[in-house]
């Protein structure tokens, strides 16, 4: 019988332990909303290469006509092409990639604060 309630207390402790984890991860993620990251905006009144020039220093993803993607931040902009550094997955690799095999860009505009 002591066996019994000992389980039975342990369970309880257990549920309840869960029950004010659970609050409390919902509570944090309610406290967060989204906010604008300054800086970060695209034009479509303007070319790709306008938009590429007002993005340099920020971290974006640049999909290729050809499937590829490269993710880096925007070192320069220049007539024909867009100089990338720090890819992401490729530890000290930069890339130079033609401006007109851009099939679309990609740029984070929200975080969580």
């Amino acid at each position: 019988m002591e066996k019994t309630n000992k389980i039975r207390l342990d369970v309880m402790i257990v549920v309840v332990l869960f029950s004010l984890l659970f609050l409390g991860l919902q509570a944090e993620a309610e406290a967060k909303s989204a906010v604008p990251i300054e800086g970060a905006k695209f034009s479509v009144s303007v070319s790709l290469k306008d938009n590429l020039k007002s993005l340099i220093g920020k971290d974006m993803v640049v999909n290729l006509r050809s499937g590829k993607t490269h993710q880096g931040f925007v070192k320069a902009v220049g007539d024909e092409f867009i100089h990338l550094e720090k890819l992401s997955g490729r530890d000290f690799y930069d890339a130079l990639v033609r401006i007109t095999d851009i099939s679309s860009i990609e740029l984070k505009f929200r975080d969580m604060k």
